[in-house]
């Protein structure tokens, strides 16, 4: 029993073991060594510093966070201490990590000389080992640094750090190091855009490269003696040419990505899915087709036509059935009146036969426009042959009247 609740009791603890394993994520700390600290953060800080003294606070003030250099792996970031050498117009301000007791490391130097015309210029170059052969920044500053005031004065004395390992200011406190992403997505903060910041491949100064020889350090270079830069990135002269790789190896792997999603979706249209819409769309489309037919053929054929051959004839039936009506009714109308009225003189009968003629041919007129000119004239011969008809027995009677008159 004992056993089994030991058996237990391990097989569950595995389990948990297992899940914690699954839940922790793994960050890559670095991804190179140049990454951790962005010369144009320096360059931007420089500007804004009061003296050198300020300028070394900014470097190490946790609130800022400007580097994320752990050089001695000791999961701290580095302190950086600032020393500086003069000559004349020239002042190499060098930037040190603190590694050791004695042991330091060059991470940078800032060279700042004033020519003839007082005109003063800035050049912050990284160093060979951790960037690469003539990594240099010239930044251009919206606003003259205040800084500046500070090189130039009588009995200037060049700065030297008095901190150093496990002596640091009360204002520093050591921090863990991000990883790379979240470091370059703060230190984006730190920059002022307000200022350009040039890249340039050559020195100004020619003293500065000779002061920098006489307080170089290169604490690091010894302990890993095969790791420079030249020797991590292969066919790369610097960093800026590895920013610009970095950056063309990204815009290629969206190119491609858009690529295959392009592809992807345009062998689903051609696939399956446009033979759905195909047989959809031809279903839907013949019935209407045949449709559209048969009713192009009825159309013409039985509306058109009808339209156009029976209702002439329609009008034109009931238009002579109208105007013979009216032309019978006329003719009966005059006969009778002219057999009626048969004792009337000629005159008389012949100014009736006038007066029913407009009557008939207003009746035709608003009836029908097409027959306006044939109905007057079918109806005036019956009514001529009428009045013929009813004006010969006057005629005859007239006759045997007056041959009766000459007989007596």
């Amino acid at each position: 029993m004992k056993s089994k609740l030991l058996f237990i009791a391990l097989l569950a603890l595995g389990f948990s073991t297992v899940e914690a394993q699954s839940q922790t994520t793994v960050y890559a700390k670095n991804s190179d060594i140049s990454d951790n600290l962005d010369l144009r953060a320096v360059a931007s800080i420089f500007g804004e510093s009061a003296n050198l003294q300020d300028f070394e606070r900014r470097l190490n003030d946790p609130k800022y966070q400007i580097s994320n250099l752990d050089l001695n792996d000791d999961d701290e970031v580095d302190y950086l201490r600032v020393i500086e050498s003069v000559e004349d117009r020239t002042h190499v301000v060098i930037i040190q990590a603190v590694l050791d007791r004695d042991v330091y490391q060059d991470i940078a130097t800032i060279d700042v000389e004033r020519d003839n015309y007082n005109k003063v210029v800035v050049q912050v170059v990284g160093n060979s080992y951790l960037y690469g052969d003539n990594y240099i920044y010239e930044p251009v500053y919206n606003v003259a640094p205040v800084i500046y005031t500070s090189f130039w004065i009588t009995n200037y004395r060049p700065y030297y750090s008095t901190w150093g390992w496990n002596y640091y200011p009360t204002y520093y406190t050591a921090w863990r190091p991000y990883p790379i992403y979240r470091y370059r997505r703060n230190i984006n903060v730190c920059i002022n855009v307000n200022n350009h910041y040039n890249y340039v491949n050559t020195r100004r100064s020619y003293r500065a490269p000779v002061l920098y020889e006489t307080r170089r350090s290169y604490g690091y270079e010894t302990r890993r003696p095969n790791y420079s830069f030249s020797q991590r990135h292969a066919n790369t002269n610097n960093r800026y040419e590895l920013d610009q790789r970095r950056v063309a190896s990204r815009e290629s792997n969206r190119n491609q990505n858009v690529y295959n999603t392009n592809r992807s979706n345009a062998g689903r249209t051609t696939g399956t899915d446009r033979n759905y819409a195909d047989n959809r769309n031809a279903a839907v489309n013949r019935p209407n087709s045949d449709r559209n037919y048969n009713t192009n053929r009825a159309t013409p054929a039985s509306r058109d036509n009808s339209a156009n051959v029976n209702t002439p004839a329609r009008v034109e039936n009931t238009q002579r059935n109208e105007v013979r009506r009216n032309a019978n009714e006329n003719n009966s109308r005059v006969y009778s009146e002219n057999r009626g009225n048969s004792n009337r003189t000629a005159p008389v009968q012949r100014t009736e036969v006038p007066r029913s003629m407009p009557e008939n041919r207003g009746s035709s007129e608003n009836r029908a426009n097409t027959s306006r000119a044939q109905a007057p004239q079918r109806a005036e011969s019956p009514r001529v042959n009428q009045e013929s008809r009813g004006s010969q027995p006057q005629r005859e009677n007239n006759s045997g009247s007056r041959g009766g008159n000459r007989r007596i």
